[in-house]
């Protein structure tokens, strides 16, 4: 899945020492493999993200097929409240992101790791956010095989979880080892490029969920 991907780029490209996102390497900027253009790390994220896109497009044309279902057994339900409140910590964890990398550009390192970490933390939150909202759906008898609404309801968020999952072990793994092949920028760059898109891809979801209930 395009999702495992990530993790493993980012895991393959950074090194077991005690270097961390904000920390110069003894080798200069940090990207250890001058043969492979920086830009292709960028690329390939920007290809695996395109694969992602894919695969919730057609979640997102069966939920339609399914829910036009002539006397199909579809009952609307409605998403809880909480999800409102994941939804603000997820675009907060986008900004801290950005405003890490902007420290991390600027040479403030210490403040980069500060905000890189606030953002790995946001994204613990916004889990634990979504498995209170699977919480409440257990407790007004909704599970996954309730109806299809449910149904869907479950796979959306499961699986953009599960993507927000990758996406912290990603910070987690570069904020614990410096980067041997990237550069310290384009790995902060490839990883923002990712967390970002997951926040964009989450407000569609959270959209689609809210107004089609």
């Amino acid at each position: 899945m395009p999702a495992s991907s990530v993790a493993e780029l980012v895991e393959r490209n950074s090194g077991g020492g005690s270097g961390s996102i904000g920390t110069p390497r003894s080798g200069g900027d940090g990207g250890g493999d001058r043969g492979i253009p920086q830009r292709t790390y960028v690329t390939g994220m920007i290809l695996a993200l395109g694969g992602i896109l894919m695969f919730f497009m057609a979640l997102v044309s069966a939920w339609v097929v399914r829910r036009g279902f002539p006397n199909s057994d579809w009952q609307p339900i409605t998403p809880p409240r909480i999800l409102w409140l994941n939804s603000l910590i997820l675009i907060a964890s986008s900004f801290t992101l950005a405003r890490s990398r902007r420290s991390l550009i600027a040479g403030r390192d210490v403040d980069s790791r500060h905000w890189w970490s606030v953002t790995a933390i946001l994204g613990a939150f916004f889990l634990v956010g979504q498995f209170l909202a699977w919480h409440q759906l257990f407790a007004a008898g909704l599970f996954v095989a309730t109806n299809p609404s449910s149904s869907f309801f479950y796979v959306f968020t499961a699986s953009h979880g599960l993507h927000v999952l990758v996406g912290i072990v990603a910070l987690l793994v570069l904020a614990l080892h410096a980067p041997r092949k990237m550069s310290r920028e384009t790995a902060t760059r490839v990883v923002a490029l990712y967390w970002h898109f997951l926040c964009g891809l989450w407000l569609c979801i959270f959209a689609l969920l809210w107004l089609g209930k």
